[in-house]
């Protein structure tokens, strides 16, 4: 967890690699389904061009959808959801109901005049129309709103390990290891 540039998706990516689970990039399905013009996308891409959060039940379909699918069966990372005390609320009990927890919710942490850089530079590098200026100021502010919640509410479970992730990518990714015990 944490907010858009912080470094999720690098991340998670190379605990794939070590653990052998799979990823799920709430963005990357959106992507997805945006450029492939699938009703999801249709109606996810008035929300991603202003640079909002799509609905809960949006998003919460995707991932119960996606987290019954047999490679699932040995464990995923989420990357990008839950963003939501609501969201995460449905994720428990979607879990409970295929008989799993959540283990753990590491929040990477970023300082903001470092993720707009890092956004600014994605954005050039990747010809992402969702990453400008403007878009990257309100994707943050409204992270920031629904954010406040959701560490509380993952802190009073006692799942949330906060890193900072700051620094090069093999730096922020040991203390993600030594976050999970690995």
């Amino acid at each position: 967890m944490g907010p858009p540039g912080a470094g999720k998706g690098t991340q998670s990516k190379t605990l794939v690699d070590t653990l052998s689970i799979i990823q799920i990039s709430t963005g990357e399905i959106l992507r997805d389904a945006v450029n492939s013009e699938t009703r999801l996308g249709l109606d996810a891409k008035e929300y991603l061009t202003a640079g909002n959060l799509v609905p809960d039940e949006l998003v919460i379909k995707i991932i119960e959808e996606r987290i019954i699918l047999p490679d699932c069966r040995n464990g995923f990372i989420l990357d990008g959801f839950p963003r939501t005390v609501e969201q995460a609320i449905a994720l428990e009990k979607i879990l409970q109901d295929n008989g799993r927890k959540l283990d753990m919710v590491i929040f990477i942490d970023v300082p903001e005049k470092e993720l707009i850089t890092r956004l600014l530079k994605r954005a050039e590098l990747e010809k992402r129309e969702d990453d400008n200026l403007s878009t990257i100021k309100n994707r943050l502010d409204v992270f920031k709103k629904k954010l406040e919640a959701l560490i509380e509410y993952y802190k009073q479970k006692g799942l949330l390990k906060f890193v900072d992730g700051t620094g090069g990518s093999d730096e922020v990714n040991k203390r993600i290891f030594k976050a999970l015990g690995i």
